[in-house]
């Protein structure tokens, strides 16, 4: 079964999983909101129902999956059904781009960041929030993936493997900040902080700046 195909047919189950795991979803939004500045033209990359892009005051959005899109719909959210690698935007239109826990469903990563280098500004941003693979998570879901219903088909990848990619894409000035620290039985008992760096947490936020133009040259 395909990564679309599980979203279309559990969109409603996908969506309802942030209200049954809210500590860690507020988390996650505070430590995004680090790095994600709401002037000028912001777009999502695997929207989802819009439960990030709403609160970050992020309006437009892209996802592969009709009914997910349904829902971000009813949120407000501006959404089309398109997929990362072939964004339906002109070069440099995007001062934001922020893919949250995408990057591990794509199958080609650098693909998909030399897109997103063409549709960003010069100066632009790019946000990443993903679970490094170094951590005790990480480590946990890769050895649950053929029992998961969402990971199943993912791939998880080291903060370093990150940043190597984004920065041949043509990004530079990486930041980074974390969340979801400690053993997860922990995680819905008490308030979950945002550190800089990484190294500790289980979900780290990439945010960089792209200093070329979509030809790739200064």
């Amino acid at each position: 079964m395909s990564v679309v195909t599980v979203f279309e047919e559990r969109a409603h189950e996908y969506d309802e999983w942030f209200d049954e795991h809210a500590p860690v979803y507020q988390a996650e939004v505070a430590a995004i909101q680090r790095f994600v500045c709401t002037v000028g033209l912001g777009i999502e990359i695997g929207v989802g129902t819009g439960r990030f892009a709403v609160p970050l005051g992020i309006r437009f959005g892209i996802d592969p999956s009709r009914r997910i899109l349904n829902i971000a719909r009813q949120r407000g959210l501006r959404v089309c059904q398109a997929v990362g690698e072939r964004l339906p935007f002109r070069d440099e239109q995007s001062d934001l781009v922020l893919l949250m826990t995408v990057i591990c469903f794509v199958d080609d990563v650098p693909t998909l960041l030399g897109e997103l280098a063409r549709v960003l500004k010069p100066g632009g941003h790019l946000v990443i929030g993903f679970i490094n693979r170094n951590s005790e998570l990480g480590r946990a879901y890769e050895s649950r993936r053929e029992t998961s219903t969402f990971y199943r088909d993912a791939r998880f990848y080291s903060v370093e493997e990150v940043a190597d990619w984004v920065r041949a894409a043509g990004w530079d000035s990486l930041r980074f900040c974390q969340t979801l620290f400690g053993p997860s039985a922990d995680w819905s008992t008490r308030e979950l902080e945002v550190r800089d760096g990484y190294g500790e947490g289980a979900f780290v936020v990439l945010d960089a700046s792209k200093t070329t133009t979509a030809g790739g040259h200064l």
